[in-house]
């Protein structure tokens, strides 16, 4: 299965990583590409623990487009 996940570097330089869909699945390390592979084992531990609880594994999720306030798309 693949997962859209949301990269995020923080004031000290950590890098967030998150599971939109998949409720309180989030992980982080110390770059880039260590954040991408620890969100891999975050994400089985959060299925896991969701199809043992009988939650539904997933939520839906959705792309919306934006508009500014002058009017044009953003870039």
């Amino acid at each position: 299965m693949k997962f859209n996940v949301i990269l995020d570097c923080d004031e000290d330089g950590v890098w967030i990583i998150e599971c939109p869909s998949i409720p309180g699945c989030v992980s982080q390390g110390q770059t880039r590409e260590e954040a991408l592979e620890n969100i891999k084992d975050a994400i089985a531990a959060c299925m896991k623990v969701r199809g043992e609880l009988g939650l539904p594994l997933t939520v839906e999720t959705y792309q919306v487009e934006s508009v500014c306030s002058s009017g044009s798309q953003w870039t």
